[in-house]
């Protein structure tokens, strides 16, 4: 008897071995800062536009949150390039899927297949290049709820219930979350105009505590939001004025 067994796309590719380690003492371009931020209809992702290679700013109109699909925001910092990388291969493996198995991949096997790349990345990770750590928002399609979940390098998932954070500017604004949660209530009764400006002032924080994260002046921060509906773009108009009620606060 034959087994009719259709192939992963890990193994259709050769992941993890189509990833390639760059030399030692490459210097690579990173990426920081990326938080998620639930609000009453969904979830907002903000990502600084800064690009480093060591001491240098080689970019400052990097794009740090990416759509895996239609129901999955991916927010990147470390590597720049080998997040691109990855985020390609998520994208393709969610499409194959779907493709050979007439069915969209459950919220569970994204979020699994998320961690087999991160542990595909491990070898890169320990040479020093190559690090790679995401914040996932995603929405369940088939039960409508929403959730955060961030992962460390070996790719062990951890879930939040009202924001994620991740980049070197992160470490500088953690207790800014829990803070502004107390003070004015959970982040997912709030309304998104409101939460945009708490998130915009904690970006802004990480930038002035954190020469990898860019700031809000020069060049506006990646603002995306999840809901129902879908991805969305925060208008230009929406975001420029709560960058300017941020600045004159």
């Amino acid at each position: 008897m034959i087994e009719n067994r259709t192939r992963s796309f890990a193994d259709l590719v050769g992941f993890p071995g189509c990833l390639k380690i760059a030399p030692a003492g490459t210097k690579e371009v990173r990426g920081t800062t990326v938080l998620a931020l639930r609000f009453d209809k969904g979830i907002l992702n903000l990502g600084d536009r800064r690009a480093t290679a060591a001491n240098f700013i080689m970019y400052d109109k990097a794009e740090k949150v990416l759509s895996l699909d239609d129901t999955t925001l991916i927010a990147i910092s470390g590597s720049f390039a080998r997040s691109v990388e990855i985020v390609r291969y998520l994208k393709h493996a969610f499409k194959y899927y779907a493709r050979t198995q007439l069915q969209e991949m459950s919220l569970e096997g994204k979020l699994q297949e998320v961690s087999r790349a991160l542990a595909g990345n491990l070898p890169a990770t320990l040479e020093g290049i190559g690090i790679f750590l995401p914040v996932v928002s995603a929405r369940d399609p088939r039960t409508g709820d929403f959730g955060i979940y961030f992962y460390d390098a070996m790719g062990a998932r951890f879930e939040s219930g009202d924001f994620g954070a991740a980049g070197s500017g992160a470490e500088r604004i953690r207790g800014v979350f829990d803070f502004v949660s107390r003070a004015k209530g959970p982040f997912d009764k709030r309304s998104l105009n409101d939460v945009l400006r708490d998130g915009l002032t904690m970006l802004d924080i990480a930038a002035q505590l954190d020469t990898a994260t860019g700031g809000l002046e020069h060049i506006p921060p990646v603002a995306k939001t999840l809901t129902a509906k879908g991805i969305s773009a925060v208008p230009e108009t929406e975001l420029k004025k709560a960058i300017r009620e941020v600045a004159t606060a």
